[in-house]
């Protein structure tokens, strides 16, 4: 039997799982990771690589490891691209190599255990998981660290499209999704957040003067997506005196900064505009047709757009993660969850004896920042510290 089981080896599962590992207070041999990829951070690598991310959104201090500073530390002094702007924002590409030296020694291989979860059954004295394919492992505790990935925003004239076989528009974060260098041209990004703004840049390096970026509203431009006071008791004490979970809820939508860009990406996206590489259209399908030479999209103002490809930046649903498995352990467990549906825990993010959460299913307690990077360090420090 296990110490610790953690569902979802991604950045919240790896940076709880390092925590635990690295304090000493489990070893490899006393955790098991389970995820439906080959190895930990697999989604992260390969999102943040399709949209050709250069450098994180988040600061230097927030990765995986224990210890705040150990991303600043492992960087070369003579390394100039190690970090960007005032805030210290890794470089994409150092921040994975980092993260893979802190997996590497905190024993992750031992750890690790391909599979996706089917069900979760509570013993005497302790959990049982079950996958899809056969395997089971027991532990004491659990944490479930799982992310909104599988819930992708589709609009209604998207979905219409594809159950008409069309394979012309995609979710970008789809695992269908062919390589840019694939596409028909022109193309059309339909978002106006981050991830659309990397897309674009990426794709105008491939072809310029034939993408268009497709967004609803004016570009929203923050440093990050919830303000730097929501990390500490400038904001939190006041969200955490708050007893109605209706109400913690609508400080966390208010908080976010949703569908924003940094600066920095908006200086970009301005000069590919400038040079003709971007096209950017201030609107919103309504619906679409698809045509021989690719798709036509009818815009709400009555205009039409025609391009070879779309892809969709459109971000996921927020609402409670929609696994039957979790579904089940709810009924099954009674487990407490407020009206959006999402978990009611306890400070150290306790869901009943041993169960624990992290990522989105933390957030009424964390916070607005609890899908983050930040947020799996908080999580973390509770889980394993019972730090406040």
């Amino acid at each position: 039997m296990y110490n610790w089981i953690i569902i979802g080896g991604g950045i919240h599962g790896c940076t709880i799982a390092a925590f635990l590992l690295k304090s000493g207070r489990a070893d490899a041999g006393d955790i098991r990771i389970i995820d439906p990829n080959d190895g930990p951070l697999s989604n992260w690598k390969r999102n943040t690589e399709r949209i050709g991310m250069e450098y994180l959104r988040s600061p230097s201090v927030h990765h995986i490891d224990i210890h705040p500073f150990s991303l600043q530390k492992a960087a070369n002094p003579q390394d100039s691209r190690a970090f960007y702007g005032y805030y210290k924002r890794p470089l994409l590409s150092f921040f994975n190599e980092h993260s893979d030296e802190v997996l590497k020694q905190a024993g992750m291989d031992e750890a690790w255990m391909q599979g996706r979860v089917k069900n979760v059954t509570k013993g005497r004295e302790w959990w049982e998981v079950f996958t899809e394919d056969g395997q089971t492992a027991r532990g004491k505790n659990i944490v479930i660290a799982i992310s909104l990935n599988d819930q992708p925003v589709i609009p209604q004239w998207a979905e219409e499209l594809q159950s008409r076989g069309s394979r012309l528009i995609h979710h970008i974060f789809s695992p269908s999704l062919p390589g840019f260098e694939k596409m028909n041209t022109p193309i059309a990004v339909i978002g106006g957040g981050i991830t659309a703004a990397h897309t674009c840049i990426k794709l105008c390096r491939i072809y310029p003067g034939k993408v268009t970026l497709l967004k609803r509203h004016p570009f929203r431009v923050h440093d990050f997506d919830s303000n730097p006071g929501w990390l500490g008791p400038k904001y939190m004490d006041g969200f955490l005196r708050l007893n109605d979970y209706q109400e913690r809820r609508k400080a966390i939508q208010g908080a976010r900064h949703r569908g924003s860009i940094t600066s920095e990406l908006n200086a970009k996206i301005s000069r590919l505009v400038r040079d003709g590489s971007l096209k950017i259209v201030d609107g919103e399908a309504a619906s679409a047709v698809s045509e021989s030479s690719g798709i036509r999209l009818n815009l709400k103002d009555g205009s039409t757009v025609n391009f070879g490809a779309v892809l969709l930046a459109t971000g996921f649903h927020p609402a409670m993660p929609e696994q039957e498995w979790l579904k089940t352990l709810i009924r099954q467990q009674n487990l407490q969850c407020a009206n959006c549906g999402y978990p009611i825990v306890k400070p150290t993010l306790e869901w009943c004896p041993h169960l624990y959460v992290s990522g989105p299913l933390a957030e009424l307690e964390i916070g607005p920042v609890s899908r983050n990077i930040s947020g799996a360090r908080k999580a973390a420090e509770r889980i394993v510290f019972n730090k406040m």
